[in-house]
């Protein structure tokens, strides 16, 4: 079984290279974020002919998240239960027995502001919902666009960005909070190249430069990880034209 999450930056732009992408990667499930659509421009038909079945949780321009599927996802959730937001950050779901939880987890701007703010009453309200999921869902998956770095190995100039966003104490303070909750960062089960990045600004060739961020991860629950198999970054994508600045992570369970 192979699930992914890639935020796409903008469905509408860059539907054709995620239904390629899937042709080349038939995954059995796909957390999207950044749709930035509502609910009724979603493309349901345009995955139900590439075969597969969808679930969304869209918002207009901003942020919007989704679940892409070959079989039918059951029992969805949208957002945080018991957390009030009115931005649709997180979508939950049963795939083929696998609670599926994809979350475009808030940027922050900057320490100090009331969206850095936000950004960490956000990632505790996640926390105290998992929390209890995981008492009823012990096989779960949590994965999405987390815009925080586990540590200097996910920062491509890890002096110059101390302390900012993505960076802070506080930000990676609340990511290892979740894995305390019985949850592993499935990438780094196995060996993996140096410098592997799942961001690159699209800036000052920072692609090209590999002057990047590891900020779209996939936690897995204690009682999967035995299954897990291999977990890769696929830079592909971001050699298209017109790329996403994110690139997928792909997930492989046995």
């Amino acid at each position: 079984m192979k699930i992914a999450t890639w935020n796409v930056n903008s469905l509408t732009v860059r539907l054709p290279q995620v239904l390629d992408w899937l042709v080349a990667n038939p995954v059995d499930v796909l957390a999207l974020q950044e749709l930035k659509m509502t609910d009724d421009k979603f493309p349901h038909a345009a995955f139900q002919a590439a075969g597969f079945e969808s679930v969304c949780f869209g918002q207009k321009t901003y942020n919007g998240v989704a679940l892409i599927s070959k079989v039918q996802a059951q029992n969805v959730v949208r957002n945080i239960p018991g957390f009030d937001d009115d931005l649709a950050r997180v979508i939950s779901a049963d795939v083929a027995g696998i609670r599926v939880v994809g979350a475009y987890f808030p940027n922050g701007q900057e320490p100090g502001s009331d969206k850095f703010e936000y950004k960490l009453a956000w990632l505790k309200g996640l926390r105290t919902w998992l929390r209890s999921e995981l008492l009823v869902h012990p096989d779960i998956v949590l994965m999405g666009d987390y815009n925080i770095t586990f540590d200097d190995a996910d920062v491509w100039d890890p002096e110059g960005m101390r302390g900012q966003i993505h960076c802070t104490d506080e930000e990676r303070y609340e990511l290892n909070a979740l894995v305390t909750l019985g949850l592993t960062d499935a990438h780094r089960l196995f060996a993996q190249p140096a410098k592997s990045y799942s961001w690159w600004d699209y800036r000052d060739m920072a692609f090209r430069r590999n002057r990047g961020l590891r900020i779209d991860h996939i936690l897995v629950s204690d009682a999967l990880k035995s299954r897990v198999s291999a977990c890769w970054i696929d830079k592909t994508p971001r050699k298209n034209e017109r790329p996403s600045d994110h690139a997928p992570v792909v997930l492989e369970l046995v």
